[in-house]
């Protein structure tokens, strides 16, 4: 049986959050059978908890931000792309900050913490949820969709008229698997223009964003002293967003994401699309992984 997942034990970091620039501490926890991502604030009084849901994403400029009752968790897809990633499914993230913080401005210290906290099978099945039919959303130029597969296959392309980006790759696809992802993809940091932070920091976004925690560009190049993790690391880390966008669907897709200049808005218009078109996807689980074709069995890495 393909089972859900938590962690073995508790793990905890801290750090700053990229646009409220406070500091954060987090604490990701296991959590029973059934109870997917939930984000708990625990600065309140009586502490508010939120389900990771694209239905609840009230903001989406720059990170995506659930809120519920007028209480907010902002730049929730690192941590939730990082989660997808390891392949948990019940989880409550504690956090003393209206927003998660940034680290190093990817999911690789979330995946080296939730490799450090362990992840265990539970005796449950995993529900995914199929694509039955394609469901598009469009904006413009700018086009995420979703179509049927037998496994899970994300590609992305942007375009951005920047003297940096005519050396790197501005198109990448995946096929899913906690291998792939964590090499190719966990890694990949957020980035911005040096030009657009004054204008940012004016809408009280991005107060914490530095170059430990952010790809920047000038005028004409990568300021960074360390250069690139990838070649083409702009890219895949719109592959790292969307992977934690969609997770707030509340389960892991089989099915194809294809997306051009797409973002946090677009691709939660998209999740919001999906979930609201019943007949444009089906809930299936998998009794015995020989019935699973080979592509969903590899998604995720065998739990403990």
């Amino acid at each position: 049986m393909i089972t859900q997942r938590t962690l073995k034990a508790p793990v905890r970091a801290s750090g700053i959050g990229l646009h409220g620039g406070r500091q954060v501490h987090v604490s990701m926890l296991p959590a029973a059978i059934n109870t997917g991502i939930v984000f708990r604030r625990t600065d309140l009084s009586p502490v508010v908890e939120i389900p990771a849901s694209a239905l609840l994403v009230g903001e989406a400029t720059m990170c995506s931000t659930l809120i519920k009752d007028g209480v907010k968790v902002a730049t929730v897809e690192h941590i939730m792309s990082a989660l997808f990633g390891l392949g948990v499914d019940n989880c409550v993230v504690e956090l003393s900050s209206p927003e998660i913080p940034i680290l190093d401005g990817s999911a690789a210290p979330f995946i080296y913490l939730l490799q450090s906290a362990g992840v265990v099978a539970q005796a449950a099945p995993r529900r995914f949820m199929r694509i039955k039919r394609k469901v598009e959303v469009v904006e413009g130029d700018k086009v995420a969709r979703l179509e049927p597969y037998e496994g899970y296959r994300l590609s992305f392309g942007i375009e951005f008229k920047h003297p940096a980006f005519k050396t790197s790759a501005q198109t990448c696809a995946l096929e899913f698997t906690t291998a792939n992802y964590v090499k190719e993809v966990s890694r990949a940091r957020t980035f911005g223009f040096m030009g657009d932070f004054e204008v940012l920091r004016s809408r009280n976004l991005a107060l914490g964003a530095s170059m430990d925690n952010a790809v920047a560009l000038d005028k004409y190049r990568v300021v960074n002293p360390d250069g690139l993790r990838y070649d083409d690391e702009f890219v895949r880390h719109k592959i790292l967003d969307a992977v934690g966008d969609l997770y707030l669907i509340g389960a892991p897709l089989l099915g194809a994401y294809s997306a051009y200049k797409s973002g946090h808005a677009l691709n939660n218009q998209l999740a919001c699309a999906v979930l609201k078109d019943e007949q444009a996807w089906e809930w299936t689980t998998f009794a015995d992984e020989a019935t699973a074709a080979p592509a969903i069995v590899s998604m995720h890495a065998r739990a403990a």
